[in-house]
């Protein structure tokens, strides 16, 4: 069985390189540039500034953070315009190929709503 990615997945794959902070569930904060991110979002950082629940500051060479421990992740605001979103915007809007139907399929189910517009009388067509 396949499955695939969600979009929040995609983008921490999108992240590798950049400067992100992680909060895990125990209210200890890391932030530095990340190395990788799995799919289960177990993440390498490396040059980190850790914060410890009361306060203290450290730095940190390298890091492996398991992901089921994240409570969330802060990702450089730079990554909205990734080109995965541009290709998901063209999936969205039908310019793209979308899951589970063909062409001439697609086709004709846009035909079909084009001519029941014309046939009907209600103008939100």
């Amino acid at each position: 069985m396949s499955r695939s990615l969600g979009i929040p997945v995609k983008l921490l794959h999108e992240a590798a390189g950049h400067v992100v902070t992680v909060e895990l569930k125990t209210g200890e904060v890391y932030r530095g540039s990340m190395v990788e991110c799995e799919d289960n979002w177990n993440c390498q950082l490396e040059n980190i500034t850790f914060t410890a629940k009361d306060g203290k500051v450290s730095q940190l060479e390298h890091v492996f953070i398991r992901g089921s421990r994240v409570r969330f992740m802060i990702i450089p605001d730079m990554l909205k315009n990734a080109p995965m979103f541009k290709r998901l915007e063209a999936r969205i809007r039908g310019k793209g190929s979308a899951v589970g139907v063909g062409r001439g399929r697609a086709v004709a189910m846009r035909a079909r709503v084009i001519s029941s517009c014309f046939l009907s009388t209600s103008t939100t067509c």
